[in-house]
């Protein structure tokens, strides 16, 4: 795996404030939202959390009920009247009894390691919904990074392009610029102007969607982004980034799970050939008796499955066919989660290839050809639609940037939710992506 240098840390975004953002009811600024403050309030907070630790929480209580014996059965009798003349002890006339199913077979023993293995599968629901509400708060939050960065950008290229209309103005008035170059460079202050109200509206739906992942108004105050700049990582780990995935990934954890299951279901379908034997005490009493009891019996009785051998036959080659299915699935299911890191390392690398090719490169030359032909506007050799197609091309660059930036970060947090775990590379506290189902 290429070497990927966190380069970025001198790349942190600072935000003046051109436009203040709204108050709060006291009157102060909000405070700035820090990116561990949105993924700790979306872990604590968010519906869908909760609800799917809800059903992990009823699951478990059936892991008791199914390891659990059969009811004790009680019955008692009593003559209520007869109509025949017979000797008094000819009938017992009231009866007790109790009877107990002894489960000597195992069967609830598979029970119970059936709906334990349905128990971690919906931990492991409970982990993949944290850690896909994790990544979404996350990958918003970096996109109003990149939103207001792009603001900030606007706005100085806006006092940028006004110097140049000012210019522009200024030789039109002795006679050496022509009108349309200056009608020009006004149609491309408007068009920042454009772009500056769907940026502000593409910050306020990153907003919204915060608000609503951590359970918040989403008409409520929320704060500019704290400035950031990438943690010092060396590189990618992809052995570490391997067995995190293997080991702590969801739906492979999940597809474990649906195996044991499955052989516990084929060890039941096995069991079922062994009766359970029931247990069952009775005692009579006599009314020409002077005893309390006068007669005490016990029984024994059992099903015979051995004489429906082919029911039980094709429920055990049931079991087994389910076992190799589920054996199958997790093996899928860890193929294609090494396919998706796979791709996502390389989706990683590009972007990182993008940001320091535009940074070493692209973006160096863009501002020295804006420089060139500013010199050369202001001297008479060139026109000004030269200059503000330069200007709009660094403009362009610049923005791409960004993107590309936020692009990044966006990929490291796919990165991790696809491991199933916080490896470290979007932030420090390793108990972040924990959450509460452990």
């Amino acid at each position: 795996m290429k070497t990927l240098p966190f380069f970025l840390c001198s790349l942190s975004i600072s935000f003046t404030a051109h436009a203040e953002p709204p108050r709060n009811t006291a009157g102060s600024l909000p405070a700035p939202l820090s990116l561990n403050a949105v993924t700790d309030a979306a872990l604590a907070a968010n519906p869908a959390i909760k609800e799917a630790r809800a059903r992990w929480e009823a699951r478990k209580q059936q892991v008791p009920q199914a390891a659990a014996w059969d009811d004790l059965k009680f019955s008692a009798t009593t003559r209520v009247g007869r109509f025949v003349e017979i000797s008094r002890n000819g009938f017992a006339d009231q009866m007790l009894s109790v009877e107990q199913m002894i489960p000597i077979s195992g069967k609830n023993r598979s029970r119970e390691r059936i709906a334990a293995a349905e128990a971690l599968s919906a931990l492991e629901e409970l982990r993949r919904k944290e850690l896909d509400v994790v990544a979404r708060a996350r990958i918003a939050w970096f996109r109003l990074v990149r939103d207001y960065a792009l603001l900030e950008l606007n706005r100085a290229n806006e006092a940028s392009l006004a110097q140049t209309v000012d210019i522009g103005r200024a030789r039109l008035e002795v006679g050496n610029q022509g009108q349309a170059e200056v009608l020009m460079a006004q149609t491309e202050t408007n068009r920042l102007e454009e772009a500056r109200g769907d940026l502000m509206r593409s910050i306020s739906e990153d907003e919204t969607q915060i608000k609503v992942l951590m359970h918040r108004d989403p008409f409520g105050s929320l704060g500019k982004p704290e400035a950031i700049s990438l943690p010092t990582h060396e590189h990618f780990s992809e052995e570490q980034l391997r067995a995190s995935l293997l080991s702590n990934r969801p739906e492979v954890r999940q597809a474990e799970a649906d195996l044991t299951a499955a052989k516990a279901k084929l060890e039941l379908a096995r069991r079922e050939w062994i009766p359970d034997p029931s247990v069952s005490v009775q005692a009579q009493r006599y009314n020409g008796a002077a005893q309390a009891v006068s007669e005490v019996d016990a029984g024994i009785s059992f099903n015979v499955p051995w004489l429906n051998g082919r029911k039980y036959r094709a429920e055990e080659r049931e079991a087994q066919s389910g076992v190799e299915a589920a054996r199958q699935r997790l093996e899928s299911a860890r193929l294609e989660a090494l396919g998706l890191l796979r791709d996502q390392l390389l989706k990683i690398e590009t972007f990182h290839h993008h940001i320091e090719l535009f940074q070493t490169r692209l973006l160096p030359n863009a501002r020295q050809t804006v420089q060139t032909i500013r010199a050369n506007y202001e001297s008479g050799k060139a026109g000004l639609s030269d200059l503000l197609l330069s200007e709009r091309s660094l403009r362009e660059m610049e923005a791409m940037l960004q993107q590309h930036i936020a692009e990044y970060r966006m990929s490291v947090v796919e990165l991790e939710t696809l491991a199933g775990a916080n490896v470290g590379y979007v932030s420090s506290r390793k108990e972040t992506m924990k959450g509460g189902s452990k």
